[in-house]
């Protein structure tokens, strides 16, 4: 038995027919752009969030960097400002707050949750700091009423990258919202191995900021708000038709998908015994990635692979010791660092079979 850690073919397959007859009506209908399916999938997205407004756009990393671009148009932000982010994120957060010519502050994550640690924000904190970017990371919420606390008495901004988080629910003011309406707000990526996942790259911004929405809207359209009038500086940036028509589609069936990866996730947790593989917490992840930690990592990865088990490292090098960012190569933060040495993704989607979650389970339990 081969185990592909994500076989986007065999997942796409999953709702085929209905993709199928999407597509082909985007096709026939000869309309490819700012049409009828993507307004369609904003108001469908921004209703599942719970957000007023969805703005489609190119990629998740757009949809972050457009986010701080247009509080920089508002002047809530300016060139040099702090932004609190998790240091073990993927490096997308980190780009968008370099191209904005902000400065990030890397937090450490707590070790049990793999999320940004909210008993460190308080000395994190300087006079420039401005916002703090959360990052669902492998689907896992991040928020904290603690740090919702922290934004409104330091009076920063909450941003939530939502980019591995689709559906996730999350208990916040007492009450349980989807991560991308936590805050002031979210970036979406729909790049095709995500939980939501379009046929290409595809990104979202949702918020309920009426005037953020309309600014996020004319940035990614060349800083347009109507034809051949630029009232800023912007870029190309737009959910295409045949995108939106798949996401369309797939958004129908996300929890159904969501609760298939959370049935794998638990059964992994339950059944996996080896004291050489740290299994993450139950929580309300909704499983985008499911992270394992071992001493011995690069062992467990050859080991599963020579059994026929595909898996992935998320992340090899953390950004602040990329060569991109050599400015911060010299920074030590030794849980990150752990995790980036240690983690090790196991398959985990809604098309695996039980049959597949067995054969994993009982490899796992004989490394040795």
């Amino acid at each position: 038995m081969t185990i592909d850690y994500l076989p986007l073919k065999r997942i796409t397959a999953l709702h085929a027919d209905e993709i199928h007859e999407a597509i082909g009506r985007v096709v026939d209908g000869g309309w490819y752009l700012h049409g009828e399916a993507t307004g369609r999938f904003e108001e469908e997205y921004a209703r599942y969030i719970g957000t007023q407004y969805c703005i489609g756009v190119g990629n998740g990393l757009d949809a972050l960097t457009l986010i701080l671009r247009a509080y920089k148009e508002l002047g809530t932000l300016k060139d040099g400002d702090e932004v609190i982010v998790p240091a073990n994120t993927f490096i997308a957060t980190i780009l968008a707050i370099t191209d904005n010519h902000l400065t990030p502050v890397f937090v450490e994550p707590r070790l049990d949750t793999f999320q940004l640690d909210d008993r460190l924000l308080e000395p994190a904190v300087t006079p420039r700091t401005r916002a703090v970017m959360l990052v669902h990371l492998y689907g896992r919420p991040a928020y904290t009423d603690r740090i919702a606390a922290f934004c409104q008495e330091h009076r920063l901004l909450l941003l939530e990258d939502n980019a591995q988080a689709h559906g996730c629910l999350c208990e916040a003011h007492f009450r349980l919202e989807r991560t991308g309406s936590l805050g002031h707000a979210a970036a979406h990526s729909f790049y095709p191995g995500k939980n939501l996942g379009a046929l290409g790259d595809a990104g979202a911004v949702t918020t309920s900021d009426p005037q953020l929405a309309a600014l996020v809207r004319s940035l990614g359209n060349y800083g347009s708000s109507r034809k051949y009038v630029f009232d800023h500086v912007g870029r190309n940036s737009r959910l295409d038709e045949l995108q939106a028509a798949v996401l369309s589609v797939k958004l129908k069936h996300l929890d159904h998908d969501n609760a298939r990866r959370q049935q794998i996730a638990a059964r992994y947790i339950e059944e996996v015994k080896n004291p050489l593989v740290t299994l993450p917490t139950p929580s309300a992840s909704v499983y985008h990635i499911f992270p394992v930690l071992s001493p011995r990592r690069d062992a467990l990865q050859q080991y599963l692979q020579e059994n026929g088990i595909g898996t992935v490292i998320h992340y090899p090098i953390p950004p602040h010791k990329q060569a991109c960012y050599q400015q911060w190569n010299h920074l030590s933060l030794p849980i990150t660092e752990l995790i980036h040495q240690q983690e090790l993704s196991l398959p985990c989607h809604p098309a695996m079979t039980d049959d597949e979650v067995c054969r994993v389970i009982d490899v796992l339990n004989q490394f040795c």
